[in-house]
């Protein structure tokens, strides 16, 4: 069940580039154990806005609040080890290593075992086995020796989400996630996003209508740096200022 605290909120979040305001005066509530996707049409601000909730940029104004505590401030990194970790974007992989080798890289970069050619066979084979169950999690179990420069493009993209899941994350911000997908792999990562979404929250920029439609609990729409509707997707695709915002324009 979903929380009614939110775990990630913005209070009056404002973002200028010179004189133009890309963000104004946002207020949104993220609550814990939802899926929460940002939509609005091209040029709508919703990049930006993700943007400063995941601290690639800085606002002009107003305050970003992770579980209560205020991270207006922090580095990507530190808002990380709290457990809100943005995925493909900074989940990249090594093109020449295996799936499993990308992944047993994030898990000892979690527990701080770079070094790990110091470690025992025990902590090595622990981490193998969990490395193993991340890959059948993301359904590449019987792709976990191919190279990652020899997957397919959707395949690539749960690999990145594999990686990001190894730092055990407690909400996963993604940025487009199906950008570039045909639809066979869009089938299979929405799919996905569900189930790696059970006990965690999930806040994406999505495209994709009938992906937004299929799997968010909340939907929060932007036009012009400012949001217009906030529901879920029967709510605001009803919604006239949400129609005319959209009317005639591409569904970026």
């Amino acid at each position: 069940m979903p929380d009614s605290a939110p775990i990630i909120e913005a209070r009056g979040l404002t973002r200028a580039f010179g004189g133009f305001i890309a963000v104004k005066n946002v207020n949104l509530k993220v609550r814990g154990g939802t899926i929460h996707a940002l939509i609005g049409p091209n040029g709508a601000g919703k990049s930006t806005l993700f943007n400063l909730l995941t601290k690639f940029l800085s606002p002009s104004g107003g305050s970003i609040f992770f579980k209560g505590r205020d991270v207006t401030h922090m580095a990507p990194a530190d808002i990380a080890l709290l457990g809100l970790v943005r995925s493909f974007q900074i989940s990249s992989v090594f093109p020449h290593l295996s799936a499993h080798e990308n992944v047993r890289v994030a898990l000892q970069a979690r527990e701080c075992e770079t070094f790990a050619f110091w470690k025992s066979n025990r902590t090595l084979r622990r981490l193998n086995d969990e490395a193993s169950n991340l890959l059948e999690s993301v359904g590449l179990a019987d792709r976990s020796q191919t190279r990652a420069s020899e997957l397919s493009y959707g395949r690539k993209r749960a690999l990145e989400l594999a990686t990001t899941l190894a730092l055990d994350p407690e909400v996963l911000l993604l940025d487009e996630p199906m950008a570039g997908m045909g639809t066979e792999d869009i089938g299979r990562t929405a799919n996905l996003i569900r189930s790696v979404g059970n006990g965690r929250t999930i806040l994406m920029v999505e495209h994709n209508l009938g992906v937004v439609a299929d799997l968010s609990d909340a939907i929060t729409v932007l036009r012009r740096g400012e949001i217009i509707a906030e529901g879920t997707y029967a709510e605001v695709s009803a919604d006239s200022e949400v129609r005319k915002a959209y009317l005639g324009g591409a569904h970026g």
